[in-house]
Parts: structure tokens; sequence; C-alpha cells
């Protein structure tokens, strides 16, 4: 896998008949090592070594239901009350982010209406605060710190 522009990690890597497996400390399993994959570990280790997000406020590929449909959201972090608060998509550090990678969170975030949404295929990431009092968006430079945000996060 290559380097990405996130913060290098610790893996745990295996490989058996062929796979090669690391190992999701989030999930307790091994997984196998996709390029997805691979820039999944890496931004959630990001929001808790650089954004301070404790990983009890993590889910790692959990599921929900849109229009009857079932789907796989990448991360979603949850502030303290439970409520999901960052929608994180990631892609393979191959694929372009585009506006069908836009539209599909959003889908997702019709759901689970986090404010605030991360799309990153580990070299490019792009970060959005919803306002769902008003149609639109806002885009940021980097999505909150826990720490010091974590008083006035919804």
């Amino acid at each position: 896998m290559i380097p990405l522009n996130l913060p290098a990690i610790e893996v745990k890597l295996s490989k058996e008949e062929g796979k090669v497996f690391i190992f999701d400390t989030f999930r307790k399993k091994r997984v196998v090592l996709t390029p997805e994959e691979w820039v999944r570990q890496h931004f959630a280790h990001y929001l808790i070594t650089e954004l301070h997000y404790p990983p009890s406020l993590m889910k790692i590929e959990s599921g929900l239901r849109y229009n009857k449909l079932a789907k796989r959201s990448d991360i979603v972090v949850y502030n303290r009350e439970g409520l999901p608060l960052i929608l994180v998509e990631c892609k393979s550090y191959r694929q372009k982010l585009d506006q069908k990678v836009l539209n599909q969170v959003s889908i997702y975030n019709q759901t689970l209406k986090a404010p605030y949404l991360a799309v990153s295929n580990g070299l490019h990431h792009y970060f959005f605060e919803i306002d769902f009092d008003r149609p639109g968006f806002t885009s940021l430079y980097e999505l909150p710190d826990y720490t010091k945000y974590s008083s006035t996060l919804r």
C-alpha cells in the first residue's frame, strides 16, 4: 500500500491463502486489506491521534438504512449523547473524489443527520458542515478538534 496524506499508523498485517489482512483495532478482528480499508484505518486513527476523538465514540463500517436499502457507513463519530456527529466516507486512494462520492455521503447523511461530513481517498480530504435549518453546506478546512469543541458540538 502507498503512503497517504494522513499520519502514519502502526499496523498488524498477516497473510493467509494469498490474501493480506490488517487487524482492525476498532472492530477487534482481521479484515482483508483493500486500498479502501487502508484509507479507512488511517482516517480513523487520524480522528483519534490528531483530532482527539475517543475511540469509544466511533463506529467503523456500521449499517444504516436508506429507502429500505441496507447501506454501510465507513466511519461514524458520535457525540456524548449518542447522536451522529461526523460521517466519514472513505474511498480507495486510486479513486477520484467526484460528485458521485459527494452524493453518496449526502444520501447516507439523510438517515444519520450528522452535522459534519468528511470524504477522503487518503490523498485528498474534503470536509463539510451541514446546516439542517437551511439548504446547503459550508466547506471546511478541517474537522473540529474534539478537545477544543466538545463543549459546543451538538
